[in-house]
């Protein structure tokens, strides 16, 4: 316990100590059985401690508090609505303006990619993207917190 275990680990690796020299002793005589369970235990103690620095620590579900993350139901609907908005706000686009919009942002498509698509320039993609901007940011105006 003095090297950070909790009084049931101590516990175990005592126990698991004592099954490891009654082992043992079938097959050798041990001289000094208690230098052996103390090497023992510090022995597994350090495989313990290994082992949870390798592979975590188990985590016992009943002593643990489960928080639940997921937004509430007025975060939700909030969304909901903010998602309407931004697709009335889209439908307000000319269809170029928009198509492009959507190839830069969904797509993630780059300019030039864009401007071959379009056979426009990559300053007219510059401009549309912009302009597409500025009709969403004001449309959203007041929508978020």
């Amino acid at each position: 316990m003095r090297r950070g275990r909790t009084e049931h680990d101590a516990e175990d690796l005592v126990q698991e100590a004592w099954l490891r020299l009654a082992s043992y002793e079938l097959r050798e005589t041990v001289i000094e059985p208690e230098a052996f369970l103390m090497r023992a235990a510090l022995n597994l103690s350090t495989d313990a401690h290994r082992a949870r620095m390798h592979h975590g620590e188990a985590v016992v579900l009943e002593d643990d508090v489960l928080i639940d993350a997921s937004p509430g139901v007025e975060d939700v609907l909030l969304a909901r609505e903010r998602a309407a908005r931004l697709t009335v706000c889209l439908d307000e686009l000319p269809q170029r303006t928009r198509e492009i919009l959507l190839a830069h942002r969904h797509e993630g498509l780059r300019y030039q990619d864009i401007a071959a698509r379009h056979g426009v320039s990559v300053s007219a993609v510059e401009k549309h993207i912009a302009k597409a901007m500025l009709v969403i940011t004001s449309g959203m105006e007041g929508w978020y917190p």
